[in-house]
């Protein structure tokens, strides 16, 4: 979903020549976009921020709170702060910039389809060093106490999370099974009323478990 022709276009032809993926529709704005969420069904959609009328994160907020179970990776030219709290907050499940190669923004989509979230390397870690940055006390208050609730082990995970560990990279990093590890991280969308794994990145984040100082 991008207001630029040229873009949409060579998205729609770099997805149409892959085996795994389809392209099931575009649209110009993000009301646009809500719509198509609905009525085509697609499991990922790709979308850009800056549209005219509703924008893109506004657009992300009402598919993720609709009946679509499509999952929006967030595609833009600005990778500022502001763009990629508001994306993952309105649920986001990846933000990509565009100057990506094509085959990363391919296997993107890819691991946004199979569950997993993905944020721009680049992103995640100006995300990581400013987090890690803030002092203790600006840490929000709920989900600190939310945290509460896990267990040192789900806190291991969420730590992991917090760092971009796929499901199986966490199963390596904990000698754990692959299943066991996927369990954990259901327990913790549930204990955690997270709606994804992007929240969980949020939440690791924001409670100073993210960053290379956090891994257990």
């Amino acid at each position: 979903m991008d207001d630029q022709p040229l873009v949409r276009t060579a998205l729609r032809m770099v997805i149409a020549q892959a085996d795994d993926m389809e392209v099931v529709g575009e649209a110009g704005d993000g009301a646009q976009a809500v719509g198509l969420a609905k009525d085509a069904a697609p499991d990922v959609i790709v979308m850009d921020i800056r549209m005219p009328g509703m924008d893109g994160i506004e657009a992300t907020r009402r598919i993720a709170a609709g009946p679509s179970a499509a999952q929006v990776i967030v595609l833009t030219t600005f990778d500022e702060d502001e763009y990629v709290y508001g994306a993952l907050r309105a649920g986001a499940a990846g933000f990509l910039v565009k100057d990506m190669a094509l085959e990363e923004i391919l296997g993107a989509i890819r691991v946004v389809a199979a569950g997993d979230a993905l944020i721009a390397p680049g992103v995640t870690r100006r995300l990581i060093r400013n987090f890690t940055a803030q002092p203790p006390s600006t840490a929000v208050a709920a989900p600190t106490g939310r945290l509460r609730g896990i267990t040192d082990r789900e806190k291991e995970v969420l730590v992991l999370i917090g760092a971009g560990l796929t499901n199986t990279e966490i199963a390596h990093e904990l000698t754990i099974s692959i299943a066991t590890a996927k369990t954990y991280v259901t327990r913790l969308l549930a204990k955690l009323d997270a709606r994804d794994r992007v929240h969980l990145v949020v939440l690791a984040y924001e409670n100073g478990l993210a960053g290379p100082s956090a891994r257990p």
